[in-house]
């Protein structure tokens, strides 16, 4: 039995293990921090609980089809509820609230922009085309080659790929709150609307169309699921164990070097930071330089507030998006000019709201996040200065006072990411999906330099996001079961 061992615990490196541990491979997991989930961990503290990591649940589909190739089903693991309104968006004189199915979300529209709500059909219609392109086509390509792109579907499409999402939508549409609305799903691919490609419109058809949901008792409820189905299948899961070499010998992976222990495998496989692990190689073995990771788009970094309140909320959601300053002006601060923006957009969880498991009774969790450029100084002062910004705009906007409510207060930004997850300049959502970082163009799933040694996760094929990393992690086990046979 090949013996195949996997740095990391996220949702690529456990979609790995469950499937390679289904094709009869002997695998062990080592996971540096003290729980399974690697950005996806969980903070309990005083009776609330926290998904530290991501917190929306879109493409339901991807991760029932995941449990699906195990004969298992997600309702096995975790009870989901369609969240009914998806999310809220307040905008300096408006609120958006989007609803739970396209009918509601057309009213909306019309509300605030006559005639709005026909190109929106039209919109998502095309949008739900290139999801079923995207999901059932290219994202299940290993990105080795840029032949994979070529098919029928995508060359009737081919100039989605040369235009952007911004250029799309603001032909349809001109009132500037449906813009930023519109626009807003695509930030979770790590780049500006003006700089995806149109066709990553899918992300619309994902959140309009398919809907956002919640597993009760949050999003580490997933990450619980697939820990138990690895390790009913045999995985061997391994916490406190940090890799601190991937041994190589006549350019062959020979297994790693954990905790001061040499680990022999046949096969390595890392879903730990990409550019991290490549450190973990002999410079000779490496396959990217310094000057590759810095010329690269990388998707934000994250300033993270997890706080307990003594109280319930009013005239908030379970999500809710913070538009009310300058969507643009705060872009160029992650993007362009990179610097800690004036007037920040953000966005707060509230899980109590839907499920009581998450707070105590009368009480509500929140988690507040601010995207911010990767690798700016990172201060408790600059942390509390952006907490009194935002929490000043958030009793404004919402009309009540919350401040004298909190019980606790714990953060996390650029410095935690770069401490817990090896993440390339504290990045929160690894490499953006922008066209020149697209499929065959972003790092490579296997090594180029180095036999038997694969890659997955956020900064590889697909991309960004939960549903893609589960994707990445069945590549990558897909690759290695073809390279043994």
């Amino acid at each position: 039995m090949k013996k195949v061992s996997i740095i990391g615990s996220g949702f690529s490196s456990l979609s790995a293990a469950c499937y390679l541990a289904k094709d009869g491979y002997d695998v062990s997991v080592f996971e540096k921090n003290k729980t399974v989930g690697g950005r996806a961990r969980q903070l309990k503290k005083e009776g609330f609980t926290f998904d530290i990591g991501p917190s929306w649940y879109w493409m339901p589909d991807i991760f029932e089809k995941f449990f699906n190739d195990f004969g298992k089903s997600t309702s096995d693991y975790y009870k989901l509820d369609k969240l009914s309104p998806a999310y809220k968006i307040f905008f300096s004189d408006d609120e958006i609230t989007i609803g739970d199915t396209m009918d509601k979300i057309c009213e909306e529209f019309e509300r605030i922009e006559v005639g709005s709500s026909k190109p929106l059909r039209k919109f998502i219609s095309q949008a739900q085309e290139n999801y079923n392109i995207a999901i059932n086509k290219i994202v299940l390509k290993p990105g080795l080659s840029p032949l994979e792109l070529v098919t029928k579907d995508t060359m009737i499409r081919v100039d989605q790929f040369f235009k952007t999402i911004s250029s799309q939508v603001r032909k349809n549409f001109n009132n500037p709150k449906l813009i930023s609305t519109l626009e807003f799903p695509v930030l979770f691919l790590g780049a500006k609307p003006s700089k995806t490609p149109s066709f990553y419109s899918f992300m619309n058809f994902a959140d309009f169309g398919l809907g956002t949901w919640h597993p009760k008792g949050g999003m580490y409820e997933v990450i619980k699921a697939m820990r138990d189905l690895a390790k009913s299948l045999g995985v061997k899961i391994n916490t406190n164990a940090t890799v601190e070499k991937i041994n190589v010998k006549n350019g062959k992976t020979t297994g790693i070097t954990v905790n001061n222990k040499f680990i022999k495998s046949d096969y390595v496989l890392s879903g730990a930071d990409y550019s991290h692990s490549e450190t973990l190689l002999n410079p000779e073995f490496r396959q990217y330089s310094d000057s590759y990771w810095k010329k690269k788009t990388f998707a934000p970094s994250s300033l993270l507030f997890y706080v307990g309140f003594d109280k319930k909320l009013n005239n908030v959601e379970h999500h809710n998006l913070f538009f009310d300053t300058d969507f643009e002006a705060h872009a160029e601060d992650i993007y362009d000019n990179p610097k800690w923006p004036e007037d920040p957009l953000f966005y707060v969880n509230f899980p109590s709201i839907t499920d009581k498991s998450m707070a105590p009774e009368g009480c509500e969790t929140g988690f507040f996040l601010i995207p911010i450029a990767p690798d700016l100084e990172d201060t408790e002062m600059l942390r509390q200065q952006y907490f009194d910004i935002i929490i000043k705009r958030f009793e404004k906007k919402t009309l009540q006072e919350v401040k004298n409510n909190i019980i606790f207060k714990e953060s996390f930004c650029v410095k935690d990411f770069k401490e817990q997850y090896n993440s390339y300049k504290g990045n929160a959502y690894g490499m953006a999906n922008t066209l020149t970082q697209t499929a065959f163009l972003r790092p490579n799933l296997k090594s180029k330099k180095v036999s038997n040694l694969y890659f997955t996760g956020q900064l590889t094929v697909p991309g960004p996001g939960v549903p893609p990393s589960l994707i990445s992690g069945k590549l990558a086990a897909d690759l290695i079961n073809k390279h043994n046979k």
